[in-house]
């Protein structure tokens, strides 16, 4: 960073993590991809009989986790299945947490190796 207030960052920095974060930090769009977890390729019927609101409001919240990747959907006929794309959580894990907890992880597995020796 070079603290140069002219300078963006956001081409470099964001993308595809941020629609991510943004779409998993409400409880109602991390609900609706519970139940595609447990179920997946569920029609909008079947998502909002669960929901408190709307039908619009399911189909607005479905299109924040479409824009995010975390749901893609098929027509099959007159319907919408959606289903859950678990690959942007992925590389959230892998770029934000797993970077973070690989030291603990490695002392705990030299300190088991340590242990175990004669």
């Amino acid at each position: 960073m070079t603290c140069d207030l002219l300078v963006t960052y956001c081409r470099c920095v964001s993308g595809d993590d941020d629609l991510v974060f943004k779409a998993l930090a409400d409880p109602t769009r991390r609900r609706l991809l519970d139940r595609l977890f447990e179920r997946d390729g569920q029609t909008l019927t079947a998502l909002e009989e669960g929901a408190e609101m709307t039908r619009f409001g399911v189909m607005k919240h479905l299109k924040a986790l479409e824009e995010a990747g975390l749901v893609t959907t098929r027509k099959v006929g007159r319907e919408k299945h959606h289903f859950l794309n678990v690959v942007p959580i992925r590389l959230i894990h892998d770029r934000w947490i797993d970077k973070f907890t690989e030291p603990q992880a490695r002392a705990l597995a030299d300190l088991k190796h340590q242990l175990e020796q004669p």
